[in-house]
């Protein structure tokens, strides 16, 4: 991300570095969604993932879908010009309206579902509203929809809460107070809040408070990466941001 508290929750590209973290008592989670995916901002190549630590942000990853015929790492069915010079409808992107999968056990403490989705995907303009509305919520601490989009907020323990945004308006089908399990569908992934394209941002931290949190470092159960042509498995870990991973 870039500036403004590098562009809260939303999706670019950039330099990456390798990071590890060493921690015995480090949460353990399972996939949030199921298919062929890249994860472009990962705590697996940079710690804060998201040029940031503010927000519970330092081990936040993004999911997003590539398309399982070719898996190549082009999320979207047009062409490049096209998305860049006139941009190109949700429906285009191979992940919108995926399933979002509960990466843990835990209640529901909160959630947002009439966030309205930005209709046509373009990397200019959405990512001017993205500036726009970091801004908006860096000055206020308040209302964090505006950036999150569609949410939903699960507490896991004391001191341990996920969190996971951007999804599609009307998708979310739990309610708070609700306990969840592990693999239970929770919504659909989408493009509402600070995204320029259609993806899932999921964060774990140690306060249902963006405003104090602080991250929390996580490890995948078990997914398999794409290597030399074959799927390899791989378990408790977490993709790099040149990985092609699937679940």
């Amino acid at each position: 991300m870039t500036s403004d508290k590098a562009i809260l929750f939303g999706y670019t590209e950039r330099g990456k570095v390798m990071a590890a973290e060493a921690n015995d008592n480090i949460l353990m989670i399972t996939m949030p969604v199921h298919g062929i995916w890249i994860t472009p901002n990962t705590p697996g190549s940079k710690v804060p993932s998201h040029g940031t630590s503010d927000f519970g942000e330092s081990y936040a990853i993004d999911f997003v879908m590539l398309n399982e015929a070719k898996g190549i790492k082009k999320p979207y069915r047009s062409s490049v010009i096209k998305y860049i010079t006139r941009g190109v409808p949700l429906s285009d992107f191979y992940g919108w309206g995926q399933t979002v999968h509960s990466p843990i056990n835990g209640k529901v403490l909160a959630i947002e579902n009439n966030i309205p989705e930005r209709r046509i995907v373009n990397p200019f303009t959405d990512l001017q509203y993205t500036r726009k509305a970091t801004r908006e919520y860096i000055s206020s601490r308040k209302n964090p929809e505006n950036i999150a989009g569609n949410y939903v907020l699960i507490g896991i323990s004391k001191g341990e809460y996920a969190f996971l945004a951007h999804l599609v308006k009307g998708s979310i089908i739990v309610k708070p107070g609700e306990s969840v399990e592990i693999g239970q569908a929770i919504g659909k992934l989408g493009h509402s809040g600070n995204s320029t394209m259609p993806h899932l941002h999921m964060q774990f931290m140690d306060s249902d408070d963006l405003n104090i949190a602080k991250g929390i470092p996580f490890k995948i159960k078990e997914y398999e990466v794409l290597k030399d042509g074959k799927w390899v498995k791989v378990n408790n870990s977490i993709p790099t941001d040149k990985d092609i991973i699937r679940h």
